[in-house]
């Protein structure tokens, strides 16, 4: 299972979002894909200014500040799926 967190670099909240998401994402079994929004233009414009972004399934889990309680719900609802 992947969890995605849009991140841009020198970015304090994303710094501290990939810290906090780290031990949690081990926990549950999560490979977590890092993506620099930098680097694609559609991302720049979708996301600009409003990262970090951390998605599951497709789905946005939490934007700015880590939300542990929501990436625990967001896993169980898939894990529950199959």
């Amino acid at each position: 299972m992947e969890i995605v967190l849009y991140h841009r670099p020198y970015c304090h909240l994303c710094e501290e979002m990939a810290q906090a998401l780290a031990p949690v994402a081990t926990e549950l079994g999560l490979a977590v894909r890092m993506v620099d929004i930098d680097s694609d233009p559609a991302l720049e414009e979708r996301y600009g200014l409003a990262v970090p972004v951390l998605v599951h399934e497709d789905a946005e889990v939490c934007r700015y500040h880590f939300d542990e309680a929501a990436v625990r719900g967001a896993v169980a609802a898939k894990r529950a799926r199959h």
